[in-house]
C-alpha cells in the first residue's frame, strides 16, 4: 500500500481517489476548502492555501507521502523538486507540473523546442502590452491567463473594444499570482480532439480513442467518445502527444488538446493528469476509465492495452445561481432512460456556470455517436441545481 497525497480535491481528484482506493491505496485529499469532492472519498484530508510554500511543506513533512498527485494549477509546484530529491514520487514528474501549471512554459517547449505546430501566440503582463499582443496576432484572438484551468479567465477578442474586458477578466479569473497572459491566434479549425495518453514507468506509452469536446467560456460542455477523425491526422496527433508527453518525462494519464484543421494538427494544451473531457470515459467507452488508468500508470502497474468498449457521451450539469447545500432535481428522468447514468459532484458550495455534474450516455460501438451525444444534452437539461441556503458573507 503506498501513502499517495492528492493536490486538488475536484471531481475529477475523486474519481481518481476511488480509483486508487480499489486497488488498496492509502489517499490525502489536500484542497483550500473543506469538504471537496475528493475529501469526501479519501482516508485523510488537509485544507491550506497551495501557493503558500511553508503550508505546502508542512503537510508533505505531516504525512510523509509516498506519492505526490497534482490535480490542479494553483500550487506552489517549484517545491516539487524538492520533494523529489527528498525521495517523494511527484506524478507524473515535478518537471511536468511546473511546465504544464504555467501554459508559458508548455507552449514554449511545444513550439520552440519541439517544433510542433501551434497557433501564433504572444504574452503580454499589461493592458498596453496586450493591445500590441492582439495587434501582432491579430483579431479575433483568444486570451488565457498563463495559470487557469476550466476556462477561468480566458475570453475571445472579437473587436478592440474587448482588449479591456479580456484583460480584466484574465485578473480577476486567474489562478494564482501570476498576472502575464497568453494571446494566440484564432485557429481556423474543423473540430478539437483531447487525447487521452497514458505513459508508463514499465511499458510503452498508449493511447485512448480520441474524445471530441465543444466549449462555452474556455470551459467543456460535451464530450463523445471515439471522435471521428481520419487515421492520418490522428497518428499526426499521437506523434505530438508522445513527443511532448516524453520531454515532460513520468508516468500517468495526460490530456493532450490538439485543433484540427485542413492543413494539419495543432497542438494546444496539455494537462499532466485526468481531463475533465475525458469524464465521458465513465459511461464504460473504455475496458479502463481515464481514473483507472491514471491510477494504474501513477503506481507502477501494468496496462497491457486501451481498448473502445462502446460509444460514449458526457453533458455537464451547471449551476445558475450561487449559494450552499444545493440539492439536485430531476435526477430520476435520467435513471428512467435506458443506456444513461448520471454523476453527482457532491460540491458543497454553487455558483453561476460551476460544474456540479455530469450526464453519462452510451450505446454499442455500431450506433450513431450523434444520436447518443444529443441525449446526454437533452437529459442534463432535466437536472435542476436548487439553492436553498445563500452562503454568508
Amino acid at each position: 500500500m503506498k501513502k499517495i497525497m492528492l493536490l486538488g480535491s475536484g471531481e475529477l481528484g475523486k474519481e481518481f481517489v476511488i480509483a486508487l482506493k480499489r486497488l488498496g491505496q492509502y489517499v490525502i485529499a489536500v484542497d483550500s476548502y473543506n469538504d471537496a469532492p475528493a475529501q469526501q472519498t479519501a482516508d485523510e484530508r488537509e485544507v491550506i492555501n497551495m501557493l503558500d510554500g511553508a503550508a505546502l511543506d508542512a503537510i508533505v513533512a505531516k504525512h510523509t507521502p509516498d506519492i505526490i498527485v497534482p490535480e490542479i494549477e494553483a500550487i506552489r509546484t517549484e517545491r516539487f523538486y524538492d520533494y523529489e530529491k527528498q525521495g517523494v514520487k511527484v506524478m507524473p514528474s515535478a518537471k511536468a507540473a511546473n511546465y504544464t501549471m504555467n501554459r508559458k512554459a508548455i507552449r514554449d517547449l511545444a513550439a520552440k523546442d519541439l517544433g510542433l505546430r501551434t497557433a501564433d501566440y504572444r504574452y503580454a503582463t499589461s493592458y498596453e502590452e496586450l493591445e500590441s499582443a492582439v495587434a501582432a496576432v491579430g483579431i479575433p484572438c483568444v486570451v488565457k491567463p498563463l495559470m487557469s484551468s476550466s476556462g477561468k479567465g480566458q475570453s475571445t477578442i472579437k473587436t478592440k473594444d474587448d482588449i479591456r474586458k479580456a484583460w480584466d477578466y484574465s485578473q480577476s479569473a486567474k489562478r494564482g499570482d501570476i498576472a502575464e497572459v497568453i494571446v494566440e491566434a484564432f485557429v481556423n479549425f474543423d473540430f478539437e480532439i483531447t487525447l487521452l495518453t497514458v505513459t508508463q514507468q514499465n511499458g510503452p506509452t498508449l493511447f485512448c480513442p480520441p474524445i471530441g469536446h465543444r466549449q462555452e467560456r474556455g470551459d467543456y460542455q460535451e464530450s463523445w467518445q471515439p471522435c471521428a477523425i481520419s487515421s492520418e491526422r490522428l497518428k499526426e496527433a499521437e506523434v505530438m502527444a508522445g513527443q511532448v508527453t516524453k520531454a515532460l518525462t513520468g508516468a500517468g494519464i495526460w490530456g493532450v488538446e490538439f485543433f484540427i484543421a485542413k492543413e494539419g494538427v495543432y497542438f494546444s494544451e496539455l494537462s499532466p493528469r485526468p481531463h475533465d473531457t475525458g469524464m465521458v470515459t465513465l459511461a464504460g467507452t473504455q475496458n479502463l476509465s481515464e481514473f483507472e488508468l491514471h491510477a494504474r500508470a501513477v503506481l507502477g502497474l501494468p496496462i497491457p492495452e486501451i481498448t473502445l468498449e462502446r460509444i460514449g457521451a458526457s453533458a455537464v450539469i451547471l449551476a445558475d445561481s450561487e449559494g450552499i447545500n444545493p440539492i439536485y432535481t430531476g435526477i430520476e428522468k435520467v435513471l428512467t432512460t435506458k443506456r444513461s447514468d448520471i454523476r453527482i459532484f457532491s460540491k458543497p458550495s454553487a455558483r453561476i456556470y460551476r460544474r456540479m455534474g455530469v450526464v453519462l450516455t452510451y450505446d454499442h460501438t455500431g450506433a450513431d455517436v450523434d444520436a447518443v451525444k444529443e441525449r446526454a444534452i437533452e437529459l442534463a437539461k432535466h437536472i435542476k441545481v436548487i439553492i436553498n441556503e445563500v452562503a454568508k458573507s
